[in-house]
């Protein structure tokens, strides 16, 4: 009977978390995803935005799949790029404008 009592009187004195103490750990690491994750890759996107906003005639672009091209036309209504692809033949292929992928500095 001693030991139940004694068992009872250390739950009771057992120090109870409260929520703000539970929520700590959590709210930590939200900050870090947020500045390890999604911060840099939200800077990204907006970086790739200006890049394909600031794309002119004449721009050496690289689209997604690897094609390397000239930009000849910029269709803004329709979001399309039209790129040369080939000098000799002088062929051309449309791409929508979230296709670019890069712009290739010219050495």
């Amino acid at each position: 009977m001693n030991t139940l009592i004694l068992a009872q009187a250390q739950a009771q004195a057992a120090p109870q978390q409260s929520i703000f103490g539970m929520l700590i750990p959590f709210a930590l690491m939200f900050v870090v995803i947020y500045f390890f994750i999604i911060r840099p890759q939200s800077k990204k996107q907006k970086e790739h935005a200006a890049m394909l906003n600031a794309l002119e005639i004449n721009d050496k672009v690289i689209t997604n799949s690897g094609i390397i091209g000239i930009v000849v036309n910029i269709k803004t209504d329709k979001n399309i790029i039209v790129l040369r692809v080939d000098d000799t033949s002088g062929a051309r292929i449309e791409f929508q404008r979230s296709a670019i992928s890069g712009k290739i500095v010219n050495e």
